[in-house]
C-alpha cells in the first residue's frame, strides 16, 4: 500500500492506494486563511501544512481502517509548486519512509492529476490525450504508460492558465476567491451570449493545441470597465463559455488529429460544470470516450500522488535517493521526478 502526500499549494492531501484502488484519503485546506488576500500566501500555506500533516495522515488511515504498519511505500509531490510548501511535504514523507523502512518516490504534481482519473474508472488507455487545466497549468498531453514512458506535450499555455483567468476576472467582478467556483456559481444565472468575448488562438493560422488566456482576461476587464453597472452573472457566464469552448475544442481536435479514442480532462478546472458538460457533448459527437475524475479528485489531493506511487511500485521503478529535494518549477516529462523510471523499448 502506498501512502501519498501532496503539499504543493494550500491543500494538505494524504491518500492511500493499493493496486489502483483508493482505500482512504484526507484533505486539509488553508483556503480560508488566504481568501482575504485574494490568493495563496506561501508562508501561510507552509505553516498550515506543518500543523495539518500528521492529523491528515491519521485521518486517512482511520478512514481506511489501517495503520502505519500497513504502508509499504511513500510517494510525495516534489514539484512543481510553492517551495516552502513542497519542503514540508517532502520532509514529512522522508520521516515516514525512514521510520517505516519503506521506499520513497518523488512524484510530479501534474502526473498526479493524470493518475487521479484512473482511481475512478480503472487504468487509462494507452495512449490517451490528457487535458490538464488548473490555476497554474493548461496543457494538452499525449500519455502512454504513465509510470514508464515520457509524457509528450502537444500544446501548453503561452501565458495565463485557464484557472488563473478565472481567478483574476472573478476579482475584477467583485467575486470571492477562489474565482473558479465563484464564476461557476454566478454563471448559472447568466446569459453566455450577452457579452462578446474572444476565443484566443482559434484562428486558422494559430497553433491548434496552444492556449492563451491573458487576452481573454484583458477583454473581460475592459468590458467591466466600460459598464456603469456590469451584469456580473452575464459576464461570468460569458467568460466561462469562452474558456470551456477553447479548452474542449482544442482537446477534441487533438484526439481526432492523432486518432486517439479517449480524452482525459483533469485538474481543478475540470470541476467546472460547463467544461465538463461541453467536453461530454463534443466527445460524444466525435465518438471519443471521456474520462473525468469525480469532483473530489479534481482539486489537489493526496490520493492522486499515491496513485502515481502505486504505478511506479508496480512498474518496478527505482525509489528516490535519501537526498530527494524539491523542484518548484519542475517540467512535466516523467511521472517520477528523480530518478526517472525505465522507459519501455
Amino acid at each position: 500500500m502506498v501512502l501519498g502526500i501532496e503539499s504543493s499549494c494550500d491543500e494538505t492531501g494524504v491518500g492511500l492506494v493499493r493496486d489502483g484502488v483508493l482505500l482512504g484519503q484526507a484533505v486539509a485546506s488553508s483556503m480560508d486563511e488566504h481568501a482575504r488576500y485574494g490568493g495563496v500566501v506561501p508562508e501561510i500555506a507552509a505553516r498550515a501544512h506543518v500543523h495539518a500533516m500528521a492529523p491528515a495522515v491519521r485521518e486517512a488511515l482511520d478512514r481506511a481502517g489501517l495503520t502505519l504498519e500497513d504502508v509499504g511505500a511513500v510517494a510525495v509531490t516534489t514539484g512543481p509548486g510553492l517551495a516552502g510548501a513542497l519542503q514540508v511535504g517532502v520532509a514529512a514523507a522522508k520521516g515516514y519512509a525512514f521510520s517505516l523502512g519503506v521506499p520513497l518516490y518523488g512524484v510530479h504534481h501534474l502526473a498526479g492529476h493524470v493518475a487521479a482519473a484512473a482511481l475512478d474508472g480503472g487504468p487509462l488507455p494507452d495512449p490517451c490525450v490528457v487535458l490538464i487545466v488548473s490555476g497554474g497549468h493548461t496543457s494538452l498531453l499525449l500519455v502512454r504508460d504513465l509510470a514508464r514512458d515520457p509524457i509528450v506535450h502537444l500544446g501548453d499555455t503561452l501565458d495565463d492558465a485557464a484557472g488563473e483567468c478565472f481567478d483574476k476576472v472573478a476579482r475584477i467582478l467583485g467575486l470571492p476567491y477562489p474565482g473558479g467556483p465563484a464564476i461557476d456559481h454566478a454563471a448559472r444565472d447568466g446569459d453566455p451570449t450577452a457579452v462578446r468575448l474572444p476565443r484566443p488562438l482559434t484562428g486558422p493560422q494559430d497553433d491548434p493545441y496552444a492556449f492563451s488566456f491573458s487576452g481573454l482576461k484583458t477583454a473581460a476587464a475592459r468590458w467591466v470597465e466600460a459598464q456603469r453597472e456590469p451584469h456580473v452573472q452575464n459576464a461570468a457566464a460569458a467568460l466561462q463559455e469562452a474558456i470551456a469552448d477553447v479548452l474542449t475544442r482544442k482537446a477534441v481536435r487533438a484526439c481526432v488529429d492523432h486518432g486517439i479514442g479517449t480524452l482525459v480532462v483533469v485538474g481543478g478546472v475540470a470541476a467546472n460544470s460547463r467544461v465538463r458538460a461541453l467536453a461530454e457533448q463534443r466527445c460524444a459527437a466525435a465518438g471519443i470516450a471521456l474520462r473525468v475524475p469525480p469532483l473530489r479528485l479534481c482539486t489537489d489531493n493526496g490520493a492522486m500522488v499515491a496513485a502515481v506511487g502505486d504505478l511506479l511500485v508496480r512498474a518496478g521503478a527505482e525509489p528516490a535517493p535519501a537526498d530527494l529535494s524539491v523542484d518548484p518549477s519542475a517540467p512535466l516529462e516523467f511521472a517520477a521526478l528523480t530518478p526517472r523510471p525505465l522507459v519501455r523499448t
